[in-house]
């Protein structure tokens, strides 16, 4: 018996989202209005996990938060999102990570305070949970370097015991993009999930171009997915390529939408989809995700995503 269909190992924290900025970002004690501020969880593992458990699956948290009023806060929504929260640890020394995320337009700064991520290790990771889950999924492999450097191990663990794997690495704040300890990940990830530039990154490409990243990428061992925002997604699994269209929405913001679409993913995949329809799922999570403020005001359930979903030209039921 499965404890969880996916365990999530990553980051978790309180966004706060200010916009749309109508001009550039103005230091000199300078006050600038914006028409709307949010409070919400964020964090891409975090949102990814909530997702997920939106659409169904069990799912439980592993991360890392300070023992404050922020950790207390990200415990209590992942809860209430039907997360368990068991193997996430309050620090008592560390405070918990936060992000600011300023809009404008389409696009968005992120702005981040680490916090307890540089801590968080594989020793957070309890092994019963580890052993018996079918599926692991970690998230911003950059911003949790030691971590990261066990990572390799942790996951191989997870397969021994039956587990597929995914990775979404999420931006590289250092620009580096650790080329030789990511070959040493993707020898066990099942699904990568990056966005175009962070495959184009990952690739080592020097020119954008999506299909080639994911080519590229998926030599390496990983079924990999890329998403293009509005455009779609598309999908190499070493042989093949795949696309799906991008979802008309009216979007508040696009805040988490690429963890929504991660969190479709999974399911699908858990679910014995295609490769397709995983991909036209994920499409339809990460947009409609977008409908609200923040990474998981919006989130899908399942009567919400069925009708974007088709299987030999017929909508699934």
């Amino acid at each position: 018996m499965h404890t969880f269909d996916l365990l999530v190992i990553g980051d978790a924290n309180p966004d706060v989202i200010l916009g749309p900025l109508d001009a550039p970002l103005a230091f000199g004690q300078r006050e600038q209005l914006v028409s709307r501020g949010t409070l919400t969880l964020g964090g891409s593992g975090a949102i990814v996990a909530c997702g997920a458990a939106s659409l169904g699956l069990r799912v439980g948290f592993i991360g890392r938060v300070g023992d404050d009023d922020a950790g207390r806060y990200v415990r209590d929504a992942l809860a209430a999102h039907g997360v368990n929260t068991r193997g996430l640890h309050l620090d008592p020394e560390q405070s918990t990570p936060l992000t600011v995320i300023l809009t404008r337009d389409q696009d968005r700064a992120i702005i981040t305070a680490p916090g307890t991520l540089a801590a968080t290790t594989a020793e957070d990771i309890p092994q019963d949970l580890l052993t018996s889950t079918r599926h692991v999924h970690t998230a911003s492999y950059f911003l949790m370097p030691q971590l990261a450097k066990a990572l390799p191990d942790v996951l191989r663990t997870a397969r021994e015991h039956g587990a597929t794997t995914s990775l979404d690495t999420n931006d590289d704040p250092a620009g580096a993009w650790d080329p030789a300890g990511m070959n040493g990940v993707l020898r066990h990830v099942d699904y990568l999930l990056p966005n175009a530039a962070e495959a184009q990154h990952l690739a080592g490409l020097d020119l954008p171009d999506a299909h080639k990243a994911a080519e590229t990428l998926a030599a390496r061992g990983p079924v990999t997915v890329v998403k293009m925002g509005a455009e779609g997604a598309l999908c190499h699994d070493g042989t093949r390529l795949l696309t799906t269209d991008g979802i008309p929405v009216q979007p508040a913001d696009a805040v988490g939408a690429g963890d929504s679409f991660d969190a479709g993913f999974i399911v699908g995949m858990l679910f014995r989809f295609t490769l397709a329809e995983a991909l036209q799922l994920a499409a339809a999570c990460g947009a409609l995700s977008t409908r609200a403020h923040g990474g998981t005001t919006a989130q899908p359930n399942w009567d919400e995503v069925r009708p974007y979903i088709t299987s030999n030209g017929k909508h699934l039921t």
